[in-house]
């Protein structure tokens, strides 16, 4: 497919040079610059050699020459190899001159350079001696992986032989992960306390007697008919033992080591900057989410002038819906009362989003040119990651091989809450959010890999929180609770760029952002808490949903003004998603030359 993408391209130069002596008329095409082959060999080359360095991350991507490996990705060494593989790309790409790329290639010539010059800086972090926390890292990420329902394959003996390679680095990679910590502990680069006190329980989890009752037995419990008996025998051994003799103990030493000497030494504060080299550490934190120069603090402004916007909208539904008090009574009115949860189980819950996929299906046709091959489910979070995990969407495979999944945390469905929002989440999880941006992306053959299959956060949560906008016209939103839902959802969105700036860099508390957050829109106590000690886990990661989302919206009404009749809002979403996620500015740079074939 490539090759015959690239010699069409370079037919077309050909012809542009063949008849570019002959006077010009109003009907001769400009000359066509040609891809360049050797820029493409050298995008392949590095997507190639990546995923040997990232084997998970190629596994998450369906490439499955590496799934037995585990690096050990804290060590010195391993840094030492990051930052050479990086810095080789770095000077191979700047070896092109730009100038002569045609159009398409400069596009990827400058994410290209971004990612490389951005995952370099990124380097220089001492973020290492944090090496996992509750929200994410191995510990977490190997669970997912081997309950058999994530991203690696479980379908033949060498899959399960593949999952036992992996399971045997693990120790290796806890140890590392201690000494981290310790140098950590010893440099005052540590987590804060109330995020250890909930890695505890998630690690104390995984530790049981019963080999059959681990997470891990999933895969053993349920042989594909591939796996032929004498291998299922095997195999059934080999897991229990694994489960016994690694993985149990090495859970229980993350847990003991975290317990008694990390716990002691975590921090009593809040922000990153805390720590030593903390702002530098939170400044390239924002840059790197939000691919802007934003200084930290236009960020917070930007967001206490959001919550002001979207307040005003909140008050008018109180007022339209009659109800008496002020907006915290109607916070507490929608939390509270029982008619807004009419769920006995979690399949009822799961229905209700199954519901809304059928709904916005006829209006999704006018808004959408381009729609995914790639399938996609509804599934309930598994239970061992529930209470710390929000709703998220896990990326399919463009082979088919493994659908889109929109999960969805349900820890007591008779709790679940309708105006929580769940028509805007599942625009924003699902369907046209995250699973139509990233299936589409992936599905995108002409795109180098680097790009298929890569990604900026500020792109795709960014394009996911402008899908939630469209619910009206999409037919959703028609009634003020869900409208609400709605509103409470961008309110969360605009709450994290003051309560994550006011964290990280402005002194606010744990307790002062948890204030916030429950004064400013409707969310329970467990609730808040976890979402403001996910932002201290993940400094800066919050802030891309909405900065992304208001300079995709601004483009929308950019080009509705300027192409008046002649916009059409399906060939906006296609072009934005078929370019795939980038940075912003490099996003805007080729939606505008885009705008201006369209006039």
């Amino acid at each position: 497919m490539k090759h015959l993408f690239l010699s069409a391209a370079l037919a077309a130069a050909l012809l542009g040079s063949l008849t570019s002596h002959t006077p010009a008329t109003s009907h001769t095409a400009a000359p066509v610059a040609a891809d360049s082959p050797a820029l493409a060999a050298m995008f392949e080359k590095y997507w190639d050699e990546r995923a040997k360095l990232y084997p998970l991350e190629a596994t998450s991507q369906g490439d499955n020459r590496y799934n037995d490996q585990l690096p050990n990705d804290g060590t010195v060494a391993y840094r030492a190899t990051q930052r050479q593989f990086f810095q080789q790309y770095l000077d191979q790409v700047k070896k092109f001159d730009r100038s002569k790329l045609s159009d398409n290639d400069r596009v990827s010539y400058d994410i290209f350079l971004y990612e490389m010059q951005m995952r370099l800086e990124g380097l220089k972090q001492p973020t290492w001696m944090m090496p996992f926390n509750q929200m994410g890292g191995l510990p977490i990420g190997l669970a997912q992986l081997g309950a058999g329902s994530g991203n690696q394959p479980f379908k033949t003996t060498q899959d399960y032989d593949n999952w036992l390679g992996r399971v045997r680095a693990y120790p290796v990679w806890a140890d590392t992960a201690i000494s981290n910590f310790r140098r950590g502990m010893r440099g005052g680069v540590v987590l804060p306390r109330p995020l250890v006190e909930k890695m505890l329980p998630q690690l104390q989890a995984m530790v049981t007697t019963d080999p059959s009752k681990s997470i891990f037995y999933g895969p053993v419990a349920k042989f594909p008919t591939a796996v032929p008996p004498a291998d299922q025998q095997r195999l059934t051994a080999a897991y229990q033992q694994a489960i016994k003799e690694q993985l149990v103990p090495t859970y229980q030493k993350l847990h003991d080591f975290l317990k008694n000497e990390y716990l002691p030494k975590a921090r009593t504060t809040t922000g990153i900057s805390a720590v030593p080299g903390g702002e530098g550490m939170y400044r390239f934190a924002v840059k790197n989410s939000t691919t802007t120069d934003m200084t930290p603090d236009q960020i917070y402004q930007v967001g206490l002038s959001e919550v002001k916007r979207i307040r005003a909208e909140m008050e008018k539904i109180k007022t339209e819906v009659g109800f008496k008090g002020d907006l915290n009574a109607f916070f507490n009115y929608l939390n509270t009362d029982p008619k807004f949860m009419p769920f006995k189980t979690a399949e009822e819950v799961l229905n209700v989003y199954r519901g809304i996929q059928a709904k916005i299906d006829p209006n999704l046709k006018k808004m959408f040119g381009r729609v995914p091959k790639t399938g996609f489910e509804v599934r309930q979070t598994e239970a061992f990651r529930a209470a710390s995990a929000s709703a998220q969407y896990n990326r399919g495979l463009a082979d088919g091989s493994r659908p889109g999944i929109f999960y969805v945390p349900i820890l007591d469905a008779t709790k679940y809450n309708v105006t929580r929002g769940m028509d805007n989440l599942f625009l924003h999880e699902a369907i046209p959010g995250h699973h139509y941006q990233i299936a589409l992306q992936q599905e995108n053959t002409a795109l180098p890999k680097f790009r298929r299959y890569g990604g900026y956060s500020v792109f795709s949560e960014g394009w996911a929180l402008y899908t939630e906008s469209l619910g009206k016209e999409l037919g959703l939103y028609t009634d003020p609770y869900q409208r609400m839902g709605a509103l409470n959802g961008e309110m969360h969105r605009a709450i994290r760029l003051v309560v994550d700036v006011g964290m990280h860099s402005k002194n606010m508390t744990r307790e002062q952002a948890i204030e916030y957050m429950r004064a400013n829109r409707s969310i329970d106590e467990q609730a808040a808490t976890a979402e403001i000690e996910r932002y201290m886990a993940w400094p800066g990661q919050a802030l891309s949903y909405k900065i992304g989302q208001l300079k995709i919206s601004e483009l929308r009404q950019k080009y509705e003004k300027q192409l008046g009749s002649k916009f059409k809002l399906s060939a906006f979403h296609d072009q934005l998603l078929q370019n795939a996620a980038m940075p912003l500015a490099i996003a805007e740079k080729t939606m505008d030359a885009w705008a201006a074939t369209q006039k």
